[in-house]
Parts: C-alpha cells; structure tokens; sequence
C-alpha cells in the first residue's frame, strides 16, 4: 500500500463519516496529506485530516479523530489507528499491505513513479542558451544538468516537453567575439571589450585554415563570423552531448529578425498602443502589467533592444502550440521575470503560459581555496574543466542535488573520491550492490521471477519497513519535482533510499550463509532488493546519470 492509496482510504472514510451524520463532505480536500512520521515509533504513516477538516463542520478534532481512527483500522491493510495529540492519527499497515509496494514496483518497472500530472500539456523548456562566443561557463553547466533533468521530470509527470537552445547570434556579443578571431588572426592582443583564451587562438587558425584569404577579403569580419560562429557552436553542442545534454530545437536569434517577425510583433504593439514614443524610443508598457519599470524595445537610433526579440521569440513559442514556456535563465537576469510576463501580457496573451527560472552562482574549490583559472578559456571556468576534475556524473550530480535558487560550491576534493563520502558514488553503489546480490543469489539457484511468487508479508522487520516505506514514497517525490520545478529532490531521496538500504544489509540477510537452505524470508528479501534496485535505477534515470552493474 503506497501513501496515495492509505490517502485516498483516508479520505473515502472522511467523506462517509461526514455524509452518516448530515455534515458537508466538501471540506475534505480532494487530496489528503499522509505522511511518515519523524518519529518511527509513531507508526508508519500519520495524517492530520480531522484538524484540517473537524471545526468547518463544527465537530471537535479530537471526536472526528476518534471516528476516522475506528473506521481506518477496520480497513483492510490497516493494522492499527490510534489517535495522538489534538488530533492526529498514527497509522501502522499490515506487513502484507506495505509488502505490495514490492509488487507495485516490480509490475511497473521502469514507469513506476511515472504520473498524469501535466498529461496533455505541450511545455516548451528553453535551458543554457549560452552566447556561442566561448565555452559553457559554470553557470551554463549548472542548467544543463538541471534542466536535463527537469525536462526528464516533467516527461515522467506526461508533458510532452521540447528542450530548446536559444542560440544568440545576433547582437554586439558576436560583434566582439569577431573582432577578437581577426585579432587572434594576427598575432595581436584581444581587443578591451572582446574575448581571450587558448579556444580563442584555436578558432581563429581554424578560420584561416578553412579560408586562407580571411584577413585581406573585402567581406572579412563575415569570414570570420560565418565559420567562426559556427566553429564555437558545434563545440558547445559537442561538449553537451558529452555532457549527456541533447536538445530538441537549436533556435537562431537572427532568424526572427532576418524574417520580419520582430518587426511584425513590433507593429502589432504600436497598432494594438502597447508601445509608446517618448525621447526617440519605442517603449513597452510593461509597468501596467505587473514589470518593475517600461522597458525600450526601439532604441532611439531605430534599433531593436533585446526585448523585441523577446516578445517576437515568445510569440513564436505560442505559434508552435506550447502552452507553457518555461524559460531558465542565469542569476544575472532576475529582472527578466517581470518583463517577459508583462511582454506575454501586452500582446493579449496570458502571463501565466510564461514561466522564469533563475539559477544562481555556481564557484569550485579544491584544497579549500577558489578556483579560478581555466586552462582553455583564461579566467573563466568552463564545463570540460569541471567534467575533467570529476567526470560527467559526478559533475551533473553536483549540479542538480542542491536548489538552483542558491549559490552552489562544488568541493572538487569530494566529488572526486570513490567513497561513500561522494554522494553519487553513494547512490550508484548502493544500485551496484543490489546488482551484485542478484548476481549471488543467481549463483545459488535463488531468483524471483515474479512478485506473486514470494510471500511479502514476511517483510516485517523494521529495517525493510524503512525500505518498502522510502520505495513508496518515489511517486510522490517524482510528482513535488516537477510541480516545484525542483529535480534536487529527486536526488535527496535517492540518497535517503541507499541510506536505507545500507542498514537494511547490516540487519537483514539476503542471501543464506554456508549450507543453509533458501527460507522464504530470503525470497522476499531478494524481491524487496529487486525493487530497490529498480527504483534507484528509475531515479538516477531521471537525473541522467548512469546506475552502474559493478563498481
């Protein structure tokens, strides 16, 4: 019996308690809370339903907890109910009930956890969309592991979800990283403004390479802009391939200014009075839609500002049929939350179908002490130099299992260790371990083809209920991340669970010792360990990180 189950038995006793004597059953939330207590000796689950509910229908907490406890431990799968403080009810299941979450899990397989939640809804997800004028940043790395495993999360829930990469080639960025190839071109210094590193050096020779004539062609600056553009962007999609981040859509900035659509999104404002002129400019009225201040989207030398390409990008997300777009963005870009939904707003369209995720600092240190030095890209630390000191799974962990709200340091030092102290070498190993029991017993003859083939109302000791408990509670993980946006959680709980499973194995033998027969306890044990192995597998899946056979 996973938690949805007890909380739906909860709540159908509820609403038949309140119905018997006359009172309105729509105080009882559709969803009821039923949690583990901190305490384990309180039982296995707790609810506070009769304190949410009791005096809206005008009943004493302690009276409606009293009748919910006598109903609910009448119920099969129920062991016991009793009531504790001003009206909370403890919970205890039968061993065989909470033993079905064994069979639930293994029936599922790699879909359980899976939801319903956002079945139906088309979710445009835009993550890294880094300036291709240098390698990913810290930053850029830290989106694209959480935003990998945010579009995984959100998958899992049944969104159909697009990962997008908004690519930036227009602008003065690109200008600058130009002007610093043709520099490079000629054994001079990078300009003030413009960009340096060995990658910089790299480029540029593989310009004149591919164009010997570069430096002294008329067209020289879009010499070096077509293919040294180019170069730096097939570089970044290679290093988030190699970083186990594939996108669905490489959108070009410059493609909605070279076909009218900022053009056309600006007239339509002017038309619609969503713009005004003042000083020379053309400016939104973001201010009356909820944005801090309006905002200049025509300069006043008839240039677009970055917002025109906002709204016309927006516009072509919405043309594209995504009813939600969820844009994450870097901790520079607060500012963006208000615009781009007063943007949606002036347009006639609904500011809730736009979405601003901001992630914040990302610093490593080693020894103690900042890092601070790149050896390709100068004083700007990229994803290779994180992937090289840790490797991809230790550097994609590392960026998702804290929020992205906060500023995140990564101690090189640990994640680099083989140890139990490294929180992904943790949960990989507890999945290998698993593996290797399912090797052992294999050996021996033991293998469970089937959770109807074992009696899993043997599972009783108290470390297994911790097990089977911590295996049920994964639907409900997996269905917090993706309404909260937060796939941190799902590698908490991975954590939680290998914790888990570690006292399991010291208390609870799987496999027989010496001459010792198989016992049916054994076989039980075996199936719970195969559900583990799965759940472990079905949450480092949903991170993008590999769950290991051997290590």
């Amino acid at each position: 019996m996973t938690p949805d189950v007890l909380a739906d038995l909860v709540r159908s006793a509820a609403m038949t308690i309140l119905g018997e004597r006359g009172l309105d059953t729509a105080v009882v939330p559709d969803v009821v809370t039923v949690e583990r207590p901190r305490n384990p000796e309180h039982g296995d689950y707790a609810t506070n339903l009769a304190l949410q509910v009791a005096k809206r229908v005008g009943l004493a907490p302690r009276e409606l907890a009293d009748a919910l406890a006598d109903a609910l431990a009448k119920t099969t799968g129920v062991a016991s109910a009793e009531v504790a403080g001003p009206g909370f009810i403890n919970l205890r299941l039968a061993a065989d009930a909470q033993g079905q979450i064994v069979r639930e899990v293994l029936t599922a397989g790699a879909a359980y956890g899976n939801g319903a939640m956002l079945a139906g809804r088309k979710i445009n997800l835009e993550f890294v969309s880094a300036n291709p004028t240098g390698p990913i940043h810290l930053g850029g790395t830290r989106w694209a592991a959480v935003g990998d495993a945010l579009g995984r999360v959100l998958s899992a829930q049944g969104g159909e979800v697009t990962r997008e990469y908004y690519f930036n080639d227009a602008g003065a960025q690109i200008d600058r990283f130009v002007r610093s190839l043709i520099a490079a071109a000629q054994g001079e210094p990078a300009p003030e403004d413009g960009y340096a590193g060995a990658y910089i050096s790299d480029i540029a020779a593989e310009v004149i390479k591919q164009e010997p004539g570069a430096l002294t062609d008329p067209d020289s600056a879009e010499i070096f802009r077509r293919i040294g553009v180019g170069l730096m962007f097939e570089q970044i999609k290679k290093d988030l391939h190699d970083f186990g981040t594939d996108f669905d859509v490489y959108f070009h900035e410059d493609s909605l200014h070279k076909s009218g659509a900022v053009e056309k999104a600006v007239t339509a404002l002017k038309e619609s009075g969503g713009l005004y002129l003042e000083d020379g400019a053309w400016w939104l009225r973001s201010s009356e839609y909820g944005d801090d201040k309006d905002r200049v989207v025509i300069k006043s030398d008839g240039q677009p500002a970055y917002i025109a390409g906002d709204i016309a990008y927006f516009q072509d997300k919405r043309a594209r049929g995504f009813d939600l777009c969820i844009y994450m963005l870097g901790a520079d870009h607060h500012g963006y939350i208000g615009r781009l939904k007063a943007a949606a707003a002036a347009t006639g369209d609904d500011p809730a179908t736009v979405e601003v995720l901001i992630g914040q600092m990302v610093n490593l240190v080693s020894g103690g002490k900042p890092v601070r030095m790149s050896k390709r890209a100068g004083t700007v630390i990229t994803m290779g130099d994180l992937v090289e000191a840790v490797g991809v799974d230790a550097a994609r962990y590392a960026m998702i299992r804290s929020s992205a709200n906060s500023t995140l340091d990564i101690d090189l030092d640990l994640w680099s260790k083989k140890d139990s102290d490294n929180p992904v070498y943790y949960v990989k190993y507890a999945h290998a371990r698993l593996c290797n029991i399912k090797r052992n017993a294999g050996d021996l003859g033991m293998v469970v083809s089937g959770p109807d083939d074992v009696d899993l109302g043997l599972l009783t000791h108290d470390r297994e209920g911790d097990v089977l408990r911590t295996l049920g509670e994964f639907p409900r993980v997996l269905a917090t991340a993706a309404e909260l946006r937060e796939p941190h959680r799902v590698a908490r709980y991975l954590e939680e669970l290998a914790g888990a499973l570690h006292k399991f194995y010291e208390n609870c033998r799987v496999i027989p010792q010496g001459d010792e027969d198989p016992q049916p306890v054994n076989f039980a044990r075996l199936a719970l360990c195969g559900a583990a192995r799965q759940v472990i597998a079905n949450g480092l899946g949903v991170l993008g990180i590999e769950a290991p056979e051997r290590m």
